[in-house]
């Protein structure tokens, strides 16, 4: 049987790779953004705490989880100087062993990325119709978003401009 040891102590991860998949929804827009592979709160202009969706797998080889779905993955989007964008996304931790994983995120990431990004350069957009009912509780405890205080379940007011263009939400 194959190691299912992935795991790490990160507590979020970035996705580079998901750019070409941002970078198309920008294209309808006429926009084009470089994805900024350092997270850096110091330059960052904006600011949008929101969720994603995805599935978590648990790399604990003790454990006997065989996985999780969530609708509820915080992410927070940043805007940098010259057309730059990131998206910082939080892992969650296991409900069975506790061990931090780290999410495989479906096409909300990079809805969420462009969208946010077109409201941020003034495209006027009605928000999407959000898929897909949640019925489960949110479990704070195992969400690094929210222990990071960037979870918009949790926190769902608009953050005011004196915190340096910082909002939450989900769209």
């Amino acid at each position: 049987m194959p190691s299912r040891r992935k795991g790490s102590s990160e507590r979020w991860s970035m996705y580079p790779l998901l750019h070409d998949s941002v970078s198309r929804l920008l294209k309808e827009e006429n926009l084009h953004f470089d994805f900024h592979d350092v997270d850096d709160d110091a330059s960052c202009i904006k600011e949008y705490d929101t969720r994603v969706m995805g599935r978590f797998i648990c790399h604990n080889d003790a454990c006997n989880s065989h996985g999780w779905s969530s609708k509820r993955i915080a992410i927070t989007i940043r805007m940098y100087p010259e057309e730059k964008y990131n998206g910082r996304v939080y892992h969650q931790r296991c409900r069975s062993c506790n061990s931090l994983s780290k999410p495989l995120l479906d096409d909300s990431y990079a809805e969420r990325v462009a969208y946010r990004i077109k409201k941020w350069r003034g495209i006027q957009m009605e928000p999407p119709i959000f898929s897909g009912e949640i019925t489960d509780p949110h479990e704070s405890h195992l969400c690094e978003g929210c222990k990071a205080g960037h979870c918009s379940v949790l926190v769902r007011v608009v953050k005011g401009s004196h915190m340096g263009g910082m909002e939450t939400g989900y769209w």
